[in-house]
């Protein structure tokens, strides 16, 4: 583990990185906007959980294997973009819903209860899923960690993978009570009258830039070219 000053800078770096708007972001914003603050928390544990598959895998050598092999990095690279043209479709065909638990509408005086969330197909268990496939089919994830947490790691470390995995942990951890902020915000944000009405053009907005980060990622080089 680095010293208490390297330690500093590694969480203040890490929390800025998280708070760089980015796939991820996108992708909390929009659940909380749509279906409320806990879609948006859920959503932000998703991808929480796909970071610690590319922290183990980084420390066992499978991210810098990833990175090295053309094949590997292609197939995992386009099929990321797949998936991120896929929600960026979807959310541009997407119906305006009211603000809150993932799609529950509220119901009319002496209406019947029901909940939009079971004829869409939309719960908790989905949202985490796609928060989880968003960042596990991102190889440029994989390269971030590989990238940044060595740097933190003094050469002299004599288990230099455990150290990756406690400052891959910690990078984590960290990053929840960011991802948290992002869904409250958007839900704050989604209570306004404006933002209610201008739902669908949210949407439109947020299929859009979810396409654009697809077309991107399956264009981005291997990085040891």
């Amino acid at each position: 583990m680095p010293d208490a000053q390297h330690l500093v800078l590694f969480i203040a770096a890490g929390l800025l990185l998280n708070l760089t708007p980015g796939p991820d972001v996108l992708y909390i914003v929009s659940n909380a906007l749509r279906s409320g603050a806990r879609a948006g928390v859920v959503a932000g544990l998703g991808i929480t959980a796909g970071c610690f598959v590319h922290v183990f895998a980084a420390a066992l050598g499978v991210s810098a294997l990833m990175a090295a092999s053309a094949t590997a990095f292609t197939v995992l690279k386009w099929a990321g973009a797949a998936y991120l043209l896929w929600i960026g479709v979807k959310l541009l065909l997407a119906k305006a819903s009211p603000v809150g638990w993932v799609g529950e509408a509220t119901p009319a005086l002496g209406s019947a209860t029901r909940n939009p969330a079971c004829e869409s197909g939309t719960t908790p268990w989905a949202i985490f899923r796609g928060g989880f496939l968003t960042n596990v089919l991102n190889p440029k994830v994989a390269i971030f960690f590989l990238a940044f947490v060595p740097q933190f790691i003094a050469p002299e470390a004599p288990n230099k993978a455990l150290a990756f995995i406690l400052l891959g942990t910690l990078f984590n951890i960290n990053s929840v009570a960011v991802n948290s902020g992002w869904a409250l915000a958007a839900a704050w944000m989604a209570r306004h009258g404006a933002v209610q009405r201008g739902m669908h053009w949210l949407d439109c907005v947020a299929g859009a830039m979810f396409i654009a980060f697809g077309l991107k990622l399956a264009f981005t080089d291997q990085p040891s070219r």
